[in-house]
């Protein structure tokens, strides 16, 4: 069985309350909007998730609120306090425990979410804010392998996009 991964970096976050803790830092307006953006795009492109793992942050889980919202059966969220700023190894450890899966959707930060998207890549897609990889970024690969022997280089890009180039949602 073909499986499919998403990776998402988090969307825009608001920097104007100096007196929140990086963790409770909300989306601002463009992250609002940005959201509903990559979940109209995952439902168009049929890239819908059957699982997802979302860090703990409140501008993870409020870019997963607004993702899950595009969606027409969106799963409800496995919230891990673990993905939060999570290096890529931990994020590899979280994917290879989604045993029933079929596709598979992370939200996490920067730059673990980054460094992991280029490590899975067998060829990295031709996409000048991949290496950046911008608030908001969103790539789909395919693996062929069971989650548990997922590993470095084996992806298959499907698709990668950032919320810039995505019309609202209808």
């Amino acid at each position: 069985m073909t499986r499919t991964l998403i990776l998402i970096r988090h969307t825009k976050s608001d920097w104007g309350d100096a007196g929140l803790s990086d963790h409770d830092r909300p989306l601002n307006e463009r992250g609002q909007l940005s959201a509903p953006r990559i979940g109209h795009w995952l439902a168009r492109t049929g890239h819908t998730p059957d699982m997802a793992m979302i860090s703990s942050a409140r501008r993870t889980q409020e870019t997963w609120a607004g993702i899950a919202g595009q969606l027409e059966n969106p799963p409800d969220p496995i919230i891990s306090h673990g993905l939060y700023n999570a290096a890529p190894a931990d994020l590899l450890t979280a994917i290879r425990s989604a045993e029933d899966a079929k596709t598979l959707a992370i939200v996490a930060h920067n730059p673990g979410i980054g460094s992991l998207a280029w490590s899975l890549c067998a060829m990295p897609p031709d996409h000048p804010k991949f290496g950046l990889y911008p608030t908001g970024a969103t790539l789909a690969l395919s693996f062929r392998e069971a989650w548990a022997e997922v590993a470095p280089g084996r992806g298959r890009v499907l698709d990668f996009v950032v919320p810039r180039e995505l019309p609202d949602p209808d």
